[in-house]
């Protein structure tokens, strides 16, 4: 049994990506899943002085610890004109300031939502590209569109996409199961 860690980059209280984290972090089956907000975290603006004068901040610390103390991890990609989140690249940014290697050996499965019909698909891309260069390995990913229209009531409502979801779960499952 994998220990996964499961996170949203968004820090809107009513995140759509939360809540389709939440569900897909639901269907994994045989696997400790622990879902966290990383805005219950207190992660300042990055800023290299602010860094010379105090440090890593301890929340920083804190979730990179989190992060070690997992073999795998579950990240909710949100999308802001085109790109993720300001928030999320803050986080990022932090995290590889504590840890260059802050994902070193993690398999992570990527998703993404948004009410449009691309689901956040350019900001997933660019997470796909930037996640590695931390040491973590993207072994599935996927963008779930049109999330008013496609999710209601904590359930997935178009069968097609939740066969998508069910068919990269699996992948993944395989994936995890795998590694060391």
């Amino acid at each position: 049994m994998k220990k996964i860690l499961a996170f949203a980059g968004s820090n809107s209280s009513t995140s759509i990506n939360h809540r389709l984290l939440k569900h897909i972090s639901e269907r994994i089956q045989g696997h400790e899943v622990k879902l966290i907000k990383l805005t219950e975290y207190d992660f300042p603006m990055y800023s290299s002085d602010l860094e010379s004068e105090r440090g890593i901040p301890m929340d920083v610390k804190i979730v990179k610890n989190i992060i070690a103390e997992h073999d795998v991890l579950i990240i909710a990609v949100n999308e802001h004109n085109g790109s993720v989140s300001s928030y999320f690249k803050n986080c990022i940014d932090w995290l590889s300031r504590a840890d260059r290697n802050f994902l070193k050996d993690k398999k992570i499965l990527l998703i993404s939502t948004s009410n449009g019909a691309r689901g956040a698909a350019s900001a997933l891309e660019f997470t796909k590209s930037v996640l590695p260069r931390f040491g973590g390995e993207v072994v599935e990913s996927f963008s779930f569109p049109s999330y008013a229209d496609n999710f209601q009531d904590d359930k997935v409502h178009n069968e097609v996409l939740d066969m998508g979801i069910e068919d990269v779960l699996t992948t993944f499952s395989h994936e995890v199961e795998e590694s060391k």
